[in-house]
């Protein structure tokens, strides 16, 4: 398998309104042959929806309520997330999860939302997309709790520690590797090492932590060769290697 897959991207936010064109060309010029889009919450779902329209069997939508946006109203969010998987196909349900960086009001509901969702990823037999941002342990303890063989997903953005490395394994599920792994201190150059190529799939978190050398920058899908590049290095490897292994992984996760 000669090509990449971006296993979470925003590409339908405001950031690419200005080049969404461009950068898509952008990503095909690096092989970068498919592109799979978390959903945020019920005013994302339309422009994700468009996306997958203008580019068919490149674009691959999710459905779910990130951790960030569940509120007070987070059920009314969570009744649109279940109907538009009544009514359709998705990837994976996401992206969900739990979030304690940005504000620890909502925790109870995060964690029912959380529950939730599990609920309905077992249901349509969908993986789920895990976000854990500042919260990685208590996001562990859960999926522990609910994980009964049925349950398999990614913990995306994953930044955790050897210990939590083997924790994640044990359950089955995949490591979304981004850009942060490009970053001196990011701590990861002790871990990725220790994670089976096999359970590594790749992502940029468009347009979020774009890899060295471009961070601080706008992140896009063509920049997933450069954090291959990086998985490689750590797990001494060569570039096709790791193409081949995380994009087999991709397709076989999210049954594409």
């Amino acid at each position: 398998m000669s090509f990449w897959i971006d296993t979470h991207a925003h590409i339908f936010a405001k950031e690419f309104e200005a080049d969404r064109a461009d950068m898509m060309q952008r990503a095909q010029d690096t092989a970068v042959e498919k592109i799979f889009m978390p959903n945020i919450d019920h005013t994302t779902i339309d422009s994700m929806l468009d996306l997958e329209r203008k580019y068919p069997a490149v674009c691959y939508p999710m459905m779910g309520l990130h951790p960030c946006h569940v509120k007070k109203d987070f059920e009314k969010e969570l009744y649109e997330v279940e109907s538009w998987l009544n009514k359709r196909k998705f990837s994976a349900v996401g992206e969900m999860g739990t979030d304690l960086y940005w504000d620890k009001t909502f925790w109870d509901q995060q964690v029912e939302a959380f529950t939730i969702q599990v609920g309905l990823a077992k249901k349509h037999n969908l993986p789920i997309v895990v976000h854990c941002r500042e919260s990685i342990d208590q996001t562990l303890d859960l999926v522990e709790k609910l994980q009964d063989g049925k349950l398999k997903g990614v913990f995306h953005c994953f930044t955790g520690s050897k210990e939590q490395a083997e924790r994640l394994a044990k359950l089955g599920f995949y490591f979304g590797i981004g850009g942060v792994a490009t970053f001196k201190k990011s701590g990861l150059d002790t871990v990725i090492p220790h994670i089976p190529l096999d359970r590594i799939i790749l992502e940029t978190d468009s347009p979020y932590l774009a890899p060295t050398p471009h961070r601080g920058k706008r992140n896009e899908p063509a920049y997933i060769p450069l954090i291959g590049q990086r998985v490689a290095e750590l797990k001494n490897s060569n570039l096709a290697e790791v193409q081949q292994a995380t994009t087999k992984n991709a397709l076989t996760l999210f049954n594409a």
